[in-house]
């Protein structure tokens, strides 16, 4: 609507100024219908353009018919019927008037879902993004679970998203929550639901093991239905935005740590939907005791895998090889793995008990299982000592190379450095090596003269070599000392003898 000012100014501009209708609407700002409404008013019959005809004109109720019928059909599957039919126009206008024709869906409103406290939870993942871990690229996903009812938020990062993290997520979140939902809702996810034919659902038998535990029931929601699990989404989206965003953080422990503090303190502090006054927190506490109790004891999440023991004694679990005791070759060993520990049980014993690695290449050992093997092979642990020269100092494989090339010694060498690197870090001892590879020095006598000069740089002592031998004969040797007057006779003896 305009006022009546204005009315004035379109009819003075029109009568007066003599300007045209497009004019008069592009100066004031106005649609010229408007123009043309106020001039009506007045009694101005204005004359009227009938629409140019089209070439697509014959071809609107077929496209009308045929949406009608199929009203997904993509514009360019029907702009080559309309052509076969004898159209011959361009595709962008064809386009614009599909677009005009095609029927519109009609939209869809949902209810509120409203639950009681205690009564449901829902559970997703949310992918952030990879994490390097050595030579490993992992990916980096977040456990959520919300209470529906308060909207208490459980936030837990894993390098995985298979089983054994969706169930360590499960334990994690209701060790939490102190107390077990009803209900979890489910999007369907391949942890959660095998197959699905309509109403029939095929559940993962490894999740109904969870909820039996637990004492809940699994709920899928329907397909294509996320809005019955909203409030998790939005959780993941509160998530990524006031907590991982420009976040740092060392190592998934020190993640996890800041995760729990963010649940506890921002997270739960922030204002209940449903009553203003209240915090989540607040509402969270209420909640609590009209939840499940939780079992005796916490449903048993480890991965278990046999593994077959091939003629070195290691097993390959997570792409990382982990020792056992020599006697174990040849035979079918099971993993048990949790976050951060790595056993390997034959039948009921355990035989095995590692640090778990989430790099990928590595050789964890313990250093009993290779001594004992060491001192039955004396040719592995000759073979031992120069890979673990080389894993720990890179670049003496490059100095043993030149050393080669000389005619020298390079089990002398290989034992030499071991010994050195017992009383040096491995970088110190590998920016040596570096340097007198550089220099063409492949000595061992450069590699301990190019540390002591950087030690005495840094005011510290020369570095204490232990013996290198590891031949129990030459250990055992006792070297008498002798009376040094000795030698003056003998340089007398040869005096006479000259002067003879």
């Amino acid at each position: 609507m305009i006022d009546d000012a204005r009315e004035a100014e379109i009819l003075r501009l029109y009568h007066a100024e003599k300007w045209r209708v497009g004019t008069i609407a592009r100066q004031l700002g106005l649609h010229h219908t408007t123009v043309q409404r106020v001039l009506a008013k007045t009694g101005l019959a204005l004359k009227t353009v009938s629409p140019r005809a089209s070439k697509l004109d014959p071809y609107v109720h077929f496209m009308q018919e045929t949406l009608a019928k199929y009203p997904r059909l993509r514009s360019s599957r029907l702009f080559e019927m309309a052509r076969a039919r004898g159209y011959r126009g361009g595709a962008d206008h064809f386009r614009h008037v599909v677009a005009r024709l095609r029927p519109r869906p009609a939209a869809e409103a949902f209810m509120r879902l409203r639950t009681l406290p205690g009564e449901q939870g829902q559970v997703d993942w949310a992918h952030f993004g990879k994490v390097q871990i050595g030579s490993a690229e992992r990916t980096l996903w977040a456990f959520v679970m919300v209470l529906s009812w308060s909207r208490q938020v459980f936030l837990r990062f894993y390098l995985s998203a298979a089983m054994p993290s969706f169930l360590r997520g499960h334990v994690d979140a209701l060790q939490f929550f102190e107390g077990v939902p009803r209900v979890l809702l489910y999007d369907n996810l391949k942890s959660a639901v095998l197959e699905r034919v309509g109403d029939a659902i095929h559940f993962h038998p490894t999740l109904l093991e969870l909820s039996k535990h637990y004492r809940y029931e699994p709920r899928p929601v329907a397909v294509a239905r996320g809005n019955e699990k909203g409030r998790v989404e939005r959780a993941i989206r509160y998530v990524r935005d006031t907590f991982f965003a420009a976040r740092k953080w060392t190592d998934l422990d020190d993640l996890n740590t800041q995760a729990l503090q963010w649940m506890t303190g921002l997270s739960a502090e922030r204002r209940w939907n449903k009553d203003q006054p209240r915090s989540v927190g607040e509402a969270f506490a209420h909640e609590k005791p009209k939840l499940l109790s939780l079992p005796e004891h916490p449903y048993n999440t480890d991965e278990r895998v046999e593994v077959e023991v091939g003629k070195t004694p290691y097993v390959r679990f997570d792409l990382n090889d982990y020792s056992v005791p020599h006697q174990h070759v040849r035979r079918t060993l099971v993993v048990i793995a949790s976050l951060h520990v790595v056993r390997v049980l034959d039948g009921t014993l355990v035989v095995a008990e590692h640090v778990r690695s989430w790099d990928r290449g590595q050789q964890v050992e313990s250093p009993e299982h290779i001594a004992v093997l060491a001192q039955q092979k004396a040719r592995a642990r000759k073979d031992r000592g120069l890979d673990r020269l080389s894993r720990a100092v890179p670049s003496a494989q490059r100095l043993l190379a030149r050393a080669a090339e000389r005619g020298s010694n390079l089990g002398n060498i290989t034992a030499r450095l071991l010994a050195t690197l017992e009383a040096v870090t491995a970088a110190e001892l590998e920016s040596a090596v570096a340097e007198a590879v550089e220099r063409d020095t492949p000595t061992v006598g450069a590699v301990r003269q190019i540390l002591d000069l950087r030690r005495a740089e840094r005011g510290q002592p020369p570095a204490v070599v232990p013996r290198f031998s590891t031949n129990p004969r030459a250990i055992e040797v006792v070297v008498q000392p002798h009376d040094l007057a000795q030698y003056d006779h003998l340089h007398q003896d040869k005096e006479d003898h000259e002067d003879r």
